[in-house]
């Protein structure tokens, strides 16, 4: 190649590289950031195997949940059973995964319904503004202040919602959408003034559709942060209720009820205790590092992952 040649591709090469970071989609650079965050790189590979755990483990073990006449009582971890089994004869191991099972439902039941309910009263509050907004915050207010633990189990203890996952799920996320409700408002506060806000409205665009094209979706990196961190407030608000006996409950199993079954048993069984002690932190720890590493790729302003 020449000289003249050689200076060429070389003066070419810089407009490529740019023409190639402008072909990049929003989604493409938000996954690359992601990507590059290692601490929720390995939280999200260690959730997957925690799903797959609960969900796909119970029907590759030999031992179900509710089987437990024909299982010895009280015995310690062996090869049968490797976490052991509980003073009834369940096989803790087999317990484990209903348990994760129950509780990822009821998690992630709560993030759903709640992001769904904020986004909608967060946005319309931000969007219409004035006395709308004033008097739909205050409705958000006065459910921020009240105590979700109380308020949840109140309600369950008093309903007899404790047999069904879906009850008590429904029941956590009456008290958990206030807080994305705040957050989704704060952030149409700033984008109805946007132009293409108020290049839909010059179109003659109502409101709802304003709402669900075009600031909602302008909103959705807090909402993806802020429904993923919710996933660890309902799990620990649902172990709460079923440490206290107003959860989930027998037959049916999760695994705050496992721990509130066995806390009078972790010196003389502690297998009982710790099995679904740690799962929970762990869920959590995972939840939240996946929830850090998402801001941090959703941030416009971050050019540079935090290693």
């Amino acid at each position: 190649m020449s000289e003249n040649g050689m200076f060429e591709s070389a003066r070419r090469d810089p407009a490529k590289k740019a023409r190639s970071s402008a072909d990049r989609t929003q989604l493409q650079t938000v996954l690359l950031r992601f990507s590059r965050h290692r601490p929720a790189m390995i939280s999200l590979f260690i959730l997957v195997l925690i799903v797959l755990f609960a969900f796909v483990g119970p029907f590759l073990w030999m031992w179900d949940h509710t089987v437990y006449r024909e299982i010895p009582s009280n015995q310690p971890p062996s090869g049968t059973h490797p976490l052991g089994t509980s003073a009834a004869g369940h096989d803790v191991l087999g317990q484990l995964m209903r348990g994760a099972q129950q509780t990822l439902k009821v998690a992630f039941t709560v993030s759903l319904v709640s992001t769904a309910v904020g986004s909608l009263w967060g946005a319309t509050a931000g969007y219409y503004g004035g006395r709308v907004d004033a008097l739909m915050m205050r409705v958000v207010d006065i459910f921020l202040i009240v105590p979700l633990l109380v308020a949840a189990a109140a309600i369950a203890g008093n309903s007899g919602a404790g047999t069904n996952w879906a009850a008590i799920a429904l029941i956590i996320a009456i008290f958990s959408w206030a807080s994305i409700a705040r957050v989704v408002r704060g952030v149409v506060l700033s984008l109805r003034e946007q132009e293409f806000v108020e290049a839909a409205r010059a179109s003659g665009a109502s409101a709802p559709w304003i709402i669900l094209r075009h600031l909602l979706p302008n909103a959705a990196g807090p909402i993806i942060v802020a429904a993923t961190l919710l996933v660890a407030v309902a799990i620990l608000a649902e172990a709460g209720m079923s440490f206290l006996g107003l959860g989930i409950q027998l037959p049916d199993i999760s695994l705050g009820q496992m721990i509130g079954s066995a806390r009078t048993a972790v010196s003389t069984r502690p297998w009982l205790f710790y099995p679904p002690g740690v799962l929970l932190v762990l869920i959590c720890l995972t939840i939240n590092f996946i929830g850090d590493g998402l801001r941090d790729a959703l941030d416009p302003r971050q050019s540079k992952v935090r290693r």
